[in-house]
């Protein structure tokens, strides 16, 4: 029983090694022939990759301009033979996928291992573009730091200019309020002098009234000397003033 299994598993390991040898055949092939779609399928079916494989679909992935995944598969390989290979390849992968930095980084490690003049001319084209972008990404951030500082200017002017504006009104409202104030009490003070000099008016009409004349004043005296006499003389009354046929006053004494 266990030799059946040993001869399966010997048959098993021919099938799979003959099914390898026929996909990588088939692969190299449809490559040679740039149909680069079938060798990379034929590649995929084989059940061992080994490095060189991993370079050949990584190159393939590459012209299929799928670059990412053509990055993965150089990735895989660890064979020092073709580190420079594989160094080229993911500057060139990471060049067309914008990843300026990586790219530069894998050219500078490939010129470590093989000074060829390809990876320097490709290395030379990233920098000078990196420093394109570089002084573009610097103009139009001190465009973009005028704008800016221009915005925030223009924002404490408007700023300033509202602040002041809200002030004068405030300050002018201010104004009106204490000069309605003012005239109000104004007013109010010119109504209080009014009414005291029409009361003063009137204190001075009603003492005038109540002034007795000069006339009156005599009259009194008069009256006063008679009333006296009259006493004197135990007659109790008012003195009478009566008027002469003749139209002349004429006093006449009872007693």
């Amino acid at each position: 029983m266990k030799i059946l299994l040993m001869i399966f598993g010997i048959v098993l390991t021919l099938n799979g090694s003959i099914m390898d040898d026929i996909n990588l055949f088939k692969a190299q092939d449809a490559y040679k022939k740039g149909e680069y779609k079938n060798s990379l399928e034929s590649y995929t079916k084989l059940s061992k990759k080994t490095d060189e494989v991993h370079y050949n679909m990584g190159n393939l992935y590459y012209k299929q301009k799928e670059y990412k995944k053509a990055i993965q598969e150089y990735k895989k390989i660890e064979d020092k033979k073709l580190q420079y290979k594989k160094l080229h390849n993911l500057g060139n992968s990471y060049a067309q996928s914008n990843q300026t930095q990586k790219a530069i980084k894998s050219y500078q490690d490939a010129l470590k291992l093989n000074k060829n003049k390809d990876t320097q001319f490709n290395l030379d084209i990233l920098k000078k573009q990196q420093e394109k972008k570089d002084k573009k990404k610097d103009q139009k951030d001190s465009k973009d730091k005028k704008e800016n500082d221009k915005k925030n200017k223009d924002k404490k002017k408007s700023d300033k200019d509202k602040k002041d504006s809200k002030d004068k009104k405030k300050d002018d409202s201010k104004k009106k309020q204490q000069e309605q104030d003012k005239e109000k009490k104004k007013s109010s003070e010119d109504k209080k002098k009014s009414k005291k000099d029409k009361e003063q008016k009137k204190m001075k009409k009603d003492d005038n009234s109540s002034k007795p004349t000069k006339k009156e004043v005599l009259s009194n005296m008069e009256e006063k000397k008679w009333s006296k006499m009259l006493n004197n003389r135990g007659v109790n009354t008012l003195l009478i003033p009566l008027n002469s046929k003749g139209g002349k006053d004429e006093n006449i004494n009872p007693w």
